[in-house]
């Protein structure tokens, strides 16, 4: 049976948000589409979206409209929303207005929402038969793939998160079926890691770094994998298993040769989901995953640049055929997807969800289809190039700074389906004070002022006022724990698709100009990260950070 609205959990209650206001029944106002869009684009998605009353940006420092003079830097994390993808969703939500003169605004939504499928699909390079399910964000997504594996394995599994200590911090919840906040992106309250009722499981947490080293990837990262396998299928239980490409540092896990020996030692008793929620993959990888039968977690909000909160998962063409027949669906999941969000070639599942059109889910994947396309009608000789050259400059700044140490990018050796990302896009480092690393809470503080305008701290010559006036923006902090030490605070520099897309040229000459007017940005970020730390020291006791 449908689960109804009403048939909430105990302790839950809905809260009146914009996005969700119905006329006759569960039909949506049209006159809903003419809210702001900074409005908009900000509704549908959990709290860590909402604008601070004050600053007017969210949890990761962006605003809801473009500010073409910050520099971005931290694709890891989030972007603010460039101009053109503002105007593709400006333009989207006035298409979507027009065509709800002729039809109902939910079949006309819905309709929209499966062309996005194939434009997807089109920029992915992928099969017709992949499917995409779409959802306010990345973690929204794994709870949709712990929903899929569930009935594809015939049993709750117990999820073994790989890279725990570098993915999404609410990971942890998600992956046992629980909420992850305290409000879901459909707008009902409830209590963070409180079981999602009828979802919840078990997970196990197979951490990637080395706790014996600095910082540095684990060595024997495909023997802890193997391990947790083993051990979860002794106790009879299945197991979805989701891998890692790439962690918050950068990082791959496990290996090749470690998921053959899965796929071969146990098939159809672990099911993989790859946490691609950076998108910092090649599409021939991206495709070699789905023809493994694997389910793929990505978003249009990381290295492709779209504004915040805009997930998806590729569900492979042999698993999409058995999950429109799904029986028993767990009640609490309503709240976490409507009809649309379902590819409509699953019209037996669909049916049995809402039609709750998410219009800021909506236009923040328009916004990010725009950055998408652009990176990809850039020439492949073209994006290669440039990455290659940013990773080699960018190490090599990142080397010659006494107030810097790199965090190894290294993992499996580059291969041919890497194409472009065979080299790194994520450029983690520690700040350093006397060769040490500096508390996480300056670190913090580092991150925050980079945001900032710090003329007013920082005096000194001309060339360093210039530097301290500069907003940019780079990854947020990434805590590491470590046992036995203090945990350490990572930075990152990150190199996203719409540098790649400003950069371009078909003027060769005026092309390699671009790719060093990026360079120097980056070095002049450097520059400032530097005087920040400078100042701290000689002027102890002052508010040059908010530490």
């Amino acid at each position: 049976m449908r689960r109804e609205p009403s048939g909430m959990s105990a302790g839950a209650s809905r809260l009146p948000v914009p996005e969700r206001r119905f006329d006759g029944g569960s039909r949506y106002r049209l006159r809903d589409l003419f809210t702001p869009l900074d409005t908009l684009l900000v509704s549908g998605g959990d709290p860590r979206l909402a604008l601070d009353p004050e600053d007017r940006v969210n949890a990761y420092g962006c605003a809801a409209s473009p500010e073409p003079e910050i520099w971005n830097f931290a694709s890891s994390t989030a972007s603010t929303i460039s101009q053109f993808a503002y105007d593709r969703a400006a333009l989207a939500r006035e298409e979507l207005m027009h065509k709800c003169l002729f039809d109902e605004v939910e079949i006309a939504f819905d309709a929209r929402c499966e062309e996005m499928r194939q434009e997807l699909r089109g920029h992915l390079q992928l099969s017709p038969r992949v499917e995409i399910v779409f959802s306010p964000s990345g973690t929204d997504s794994q709870l949709h793939a712990l929903f899929l594996a569930r009935a594809a394995l015939g049993a709750p599994p117990v999820t073994i998160v790989v890279g725990a200590d570098q993915t999404g911090s609410g990971t942890p919840h998600a992956a046992r079926g629980h909420h992850f906040n305290w409000m879901t992106a459909s707008g009902l309250a409830v209590r963070k890691d409180a079981a999602v009722v009828g979802l919840a499981g078990d997970s196990i947490a197979v951490p990637l770094l080395d706790a014996a080293s600095d910082v540095a990837m684990r060595a024997d990262a495909d023997a802890a994998v193997m391990r947790a396998i083993e051990n979860s299928l002794a106790q009879d239980r299945r197991v979805l298993l989701q891998i890692m490409d790439s962690s918050k540092l950068g990082w791959r896990a496990p290996s090749e040769a470690c998921l053959d020996e899965i796929a071969k030692r146990w098939p159809r008793k672990v099911q993989v989901v790859v946490d691609a929620c950076q998108a910092r993959l090649g599409r021939r990888r991206l495709r070699s995953y789905l023809d493994r039968g694997y389910m793929v977690l990505i978003t249009g909000s990381k290295f492709f640049g779209g504004p915040a909160f805009s997930g998806a998962l590729l569900v492979p063409k042999g698993l999409s055929r058995s999950l429109d027949r799904i029986e028993g669906i767990a009640p609490g999941f309503f709240d976490y997807a409507g009809r649309c969000d379902w590819p409509m070639a699953w019209t037996a599942l669909r049916s049995r969800f809402e039609r709750r059109p998410n219009f800021g889910q909506w236009l923040r994947w328009e916004a990010a289809l725009a950055e998408i396309s652009s990176y990809y009608a850039m020439p492949g000789a073209f994006r290669a190039k440039m990455l290659a050259e940013l990773a080699a400059g960018i190490g090599s700044m990142i080397a010659l700074s006494p107030s810097l140490r790199a965090v190894p990018t290294a993992t499996e050796k580059a291969a041919a389906d890497d194409e472009e990302f065979a080299h790194p896009t994520i450029f983690p480092f520690t700040l350093l004070r006397d060769g040490k690393p500096v508390s996480i809470a300056e670190t913090g503080a580092v991150h925050r002022a980079l945001g900032r305008d710090m003329n007013e701290e920082i005096s000194g010559s001309a060339a360093d006022r210039q530097i301290a006036v500069q907003r940019c923006q780079i990854g947020q902090p990434v805590r590491l724990e470590r046992p036995n030490e203090a945990p350490q605070s990572v930075l990152r520099l990150c190199v996203g698709a719409r540098l790649v897309t400003e950069a371009w040229s078909p003027d060769p000459a005026q092309a390699q100009r671009n790719v060093q007017h990026v360079l120097d940005r980056i070095a002049h970020v450097l520059v400032k990260i530097e005087l920040l730390l400078d100042r701290a020291v000689a002027a102890p006791g002052k508010s040059v950070l908010e530490v």
